[in-house]
Formats: C-alpha cells, structure tokens, sequence
C-alpha cells in the first residue's frame, strides 16, 4: 500500500514573501509631462534672456549673448595715440602719454598690438618697438607711455590694437531711458487707462448677463444663448469699421470727440462680452441647484442670491476671464489706434515700442527693457490669478445648463 508523503516545512525555514508588482510604465503621462515640461521651457528661455539682457550693459549686450552675461567678455579693439602736439619734454625723452580706453571703463588690458593681424603680439608692461620712432609701453589700466630720444613729428597719433576684459556688469540705466525720456512712462499710464476699465466693465455687465441666463427663466432664453455662442466666432477685424463708423456718427451727432478713451472702452466691453458670458454662464449654471433653492424659500431675490452667493462662488471663472481680456486688452494696437489715433499724449505701450523699433533699432538694451516692461504687467495679473485659472476655465469650458 502506497501513500502520498506530505512535505513538512520547518518552522526555521525562511518564507519567501512575494515581490510586490512594479506600476506600469503610463507612457501617455510621461509624453505628456515631457511636452508640458518643452512648452515650459520655450516660454521661459525668451522671456530670462529677454529679462537679463534689458539690465546688461549696452557695449557687452551688442557684443554677447544673454547667456553669455554671467561670465567674462573678452574682445578686441583699437584706439589712436596721441599726436606729436601731445608730446612732451620730461627730463630728456620726448614723452607722449595717456589711456587707450574709454574714461570710467573696467576693461583690463590683456594684450596689446601695433598691427590688426597681430592685436596680441606684446604683454601689459612689454617695451613695443615703434615704426614711428622711440617705445611704447601699455599697462593693464589702459595708460600708456610712448618715449623717444627725439622729437616727435608725426600729424596723427598711430593706431594700437588690443585684447581687452571685462567684468559682467548690470545696470538699470537702460529702464530709467525708457520711462523718461522715450515717452514710454506716459504710454504705460495711457495703456493701463484702457485696460483696467476694459476689463472690469465687462465682467460686470457678464456677471448680471450671466445669472439671468443660467437661473432666470423668461422667453427667448435658447435663442440668446446661441446667439452668444454664434458671436464667439465672429472676428474683430470684420466688424471693427462698422462699429467705428456707427461709433463716429453717435459721437458727432452729441458734439462728442471721435477719439477717445470711451470708444476703446466700449469697444473692448462689447468684443469682450461674448466670451465672457459664454464662461460665466456655464460656470453659474454648474453651481449647487440646492442652495439656490433654499435660498429662494429664505424669501431671497435674485438680487441678493447673486451678490450674496453666485458672485463669491463664481470667483474662479471671474479670474479666468479677467486674465484672457487682461492679457488681450493690453496686448492690442489695431482698437487702440483706430479708437485714441497716435498721438503721444494718447498712444498706448504697443504702439511706442514699434516707435521704439523704427527711431531705436540698433540699441537693443532699450527695445529690450520696453519690451519687459510691456510684459510685467500682465505677468503679474497672470501670476496672481493662475490659481484659479484653469478651475474656471474648465468649469466655464465643460459644464452647461
């Protein structure tokens, strides 16, 4: 009679415990992030080097590389001696003496050279044979003594050449230029008086909009609703000269200006308001059905619902298009032109910096701090608001009623 033996393990022996499983590898997240992590980084790059270069130096900024900034610049250059007038008579020798650099320069003397072929031939300090007659001799400070046992004849003082550097230097002077005196201070002052009330106003009369639309029942309401939804699409450029003519017409019509602030407002309010509707709307229309519902049995109006529980609760989607019509407003030429003209007193920030482009061209240390003073602004509303940024905006974007 056969039996099956049953294995006895020993309680000493040890207990192989099971390995737990590794996560899988989500490569749609990874390709995500690494997208998300280039977008990054193709927006950051301009805007430090944009930054670094607008408080560089002007000499080093037209020479070098933003990247560049942080490290010592190295260049070569030339200057002229003095003329025999220049010279004169110390103790015996002829003396001719002076700086090859520019008054108030940092610059060190690395090398110096009396041919452009050769800018480095000879050290600071070296005795340097002249074609002219007599030595030379250049320290690292850039002063030089040119000796001769003879008088010196010559009309124009012969050309040096030498390799000098340089310690990054930093400077706000290119800032202080811009605001005072290329007229950038007053064109800041000019786009801020847009933008802050084309901003607000809108979100106001959307706010209002808004609430009626997702709460209040009365006729017509679908078709307003698309209405909004149809005017989303519709292009600024196709409707501005109608709206500027009609504008025109009502303006002269009451003796009123043809330009002015009032226009680029409404103009701004009325483009803007679509949108602004639209994301309000869907967010409000999101909101608990419940609390309104308790809060009209508490004998509340629509009044006080609203600016007593929709307004604080629709902050998020408040801030998301405060940010879009911020950004929009204060980025914008083509309405600023067409409804304030190019007058200085009245162009906004965009149109000086083109200005800038065609009077200052070459002096990219202005172009680039106008350019970042344009810029700060709307980083700051961005960056004070991004919180909230894509909760509205996806709330806006997503829910309907």
């Amino acid at each position: 009679m056969s039996s099956t033996a049953t294995p006895i393990v020993s309680a000493t022996a040890p207990i192989k415990a099971e390995r737990p499983a590794l996560p899988a590898l989500n490569i749609g997240r990874l390709v995500a992030n690494i997208a998300l992590l280039l977008i990054v980084a193709l927006w950051t790059f301009p805007s430090v080097g944009l930054l670094v270069s607008s408080v560089r130096d002007a000499d080093q900024l037209a020479v070098s590389g933003w990247w560049t900034s942080l490290t010592t610049s190295v260049r070569a250059s030339n200057a002229r001696l003095g003329d025999a007038d220049a010279q004169i008579l110390d103790d015996g020798p002829y003396v001719i003496s002076g700086s090859i650099l520019e008054p108030g320069t940092e610059k060190i003397i690395d090398a110096v050279g009396i041919t452009s072929r050769e800018p480095g031939a000879f050290a600071p300090g070296d005795i340097i044979p002249m074609r002219q007659g007599g030595e030379l001799v250049v320290e690292e400070n850039g002063q030089y003594r040119w000796s001769s046992t003879t008088a010196f004849e010559h009309e124009s003082g012969p050309r040096i050449y030498y390799v000098a550097s340089e310690a990054p230097r930093f400077t706000f002077d290119n800032y202080y230029r811009v605001l005072t005196s290329d007229g950038v201070g007053q064109s800041f002052i000019n786009s801020l008086t847009v933008v802050i009330p084309a901003t607000i106003v809108p979100i106001l009369i959307a706010a209002f909009a808004a609430y009626a639309l997702a709460w209040m029942s009365f006729p017509g309401r679908g078709v307003l609703v698309a209405i909004i939804v149809g005017l989303l699409v519709v292009p600024l450029q196709m409707s501005l000269i109608p709206i500027l003519r009609l504008y025109n017409g009502i303006a002269l019509n009451f003796g009123g200006e043809a330009q002015g602030y009032l226009g680029v407002w409404l103009a701004h309010t009325g483009f803007g308001l679509p949108l602004a509707i639209f994301l309000l709307r869907n967010y409000m229309a999101g909101l608990p059905r419940e609390i309104m519902e308790s809060a009209r049995m508490d004998g509340a109006s629509h009044f006080q619902i609203f600016t007593t529980m929709v307004l604080p609760l629709s902050f998020p989607a408040l801030a998301s298009f405060a940010i879009f019509q911020f950004l929009w407003v204060w980025n914008d030429l083509l309405v600023a032109l067409i409804f304030l003209g190019s007058q200085d007193t009245q162009l906004v920030l965009t149109g000086r910096l083109i200005n800038l482009i065609g009077t200052r061209g070459n002096n990219w240390e202005l172009l680039t701090a106008g350019a970042f003073i344009s810029m700060v602004v709307p980083l700051i509303v961005f960056f004070s608001l991004q919180r909230y940024f894509v909760r509205g905006l996806l709330a806006g974007s997503v829910k309907g009623g």
